[in-house]
């Protein structure tokens, strides 16, 4: 006789999993007060106004957009979990063994912003959450950083080293992410699945596409493609400059 036994969590009721995969995305809300961006308009530049926020609560905003995504079902959505955190967000796949958490990060606070998605990328700061058990933080498979490249505006005194060696993959929407933020990243041991060269729009439907793909577990060069037609359809950019705009790798 087999006995099979199922290990939950005493407040879910749902089996934990070493296969469950778990995105943690942090967006620094759009702010035309604190960061050096090109200004928008008042109402969707304010980084104190998730709601209204064009990275955030805006028609292509990570929060409304994902929403709008068949495959993704909201479960919860916990205000303030931290001082520089308006909104946390937890979605479950629909088809696949995955959870994806999103943090709205209050746009005056970039460096901690910052600063926090490179500890994730190191695997410091595991951010487990309840109800179903999320490991988040850093024990996330995908750690996504979407927004204003802080980097632009201040210099790190220092990044963080990788703690241990489970694999850990980045990305980062943000202007010219690559030439600012390589060093730090090389030294957090993540890989990186996408990052920029140039100037971008970073909206969610770009995240969208890499996220889709990676689930698939398509390569790199093909999830890079996926990001870069959704950026084209869009942007209505041409696809030649949408590629030449992502990278994947080294």
């Amino acid at each position: 006789m087999r006995i099979i036994i199922l290990l939950t969590c005493l407040c879910c009721t749902q089996p934990l999993s070493a296969q469950t995969k778990t995105i943690h995305v942090l967006v620094a809300l759009c702010d035309n007060k604190y960061q050096g961006i090109v200004k928008v308009p008042a109402r969707i530049g304010n980084g104190q106004d998730p709601a209204n926020n064009l990275y955030w609560g805006c028609g292509y905003g990570v929060k409304t957009f994902l929403k709008k995504q068949t495959e993704w079902k909201l479960l919860r959505t916990i205000p303030n979990p931290s001082a520089n955190i308006y909104e946390r967000l937890v979605f479950q796949h629909k088809n696949k063994d995955c959870f994806l958490v999103a943090d709205a990060y209050n746009g005056a606070h970039m460096k901690q912003t910052v600063s926090t998605f490179l500890d994730y990328a190191a695997g410091k700061q595991p951010l487990p959450i309840s109800e179903p058990v999320i490991r988040a933080g850093g024990d996330a498979q995908l750690i996504c950083f979407v927004g204003h490249n802080g980097l632009m505006d201040f210099e790190l005194t220092e990044a963080p080293a990788a703690v241990n060696n489970q694999s850990r993959q980045v990305a980062i929407f943000a202007c010219a992410s690559k030439p600012y933020f390589y060093h730090a990243i090389k030294k957090t041991g993540a890989l990186p699945l996408i990052w920029t060269t140039h100037l971008l729009s970073p909206e969610a439907y770009t995240l969208d596409a890499m996220v889709d793909a990676w689930l698939m577990n398509e390569t790199p060069s093909a999830i890079r493609e996926k990001v870069a037609q959704a950026y084209h359809q869009y942007q209505r950019c041409g696809i030649k400059g949408a590629r030449n705009l992502f990278i994947t790798g080294w």
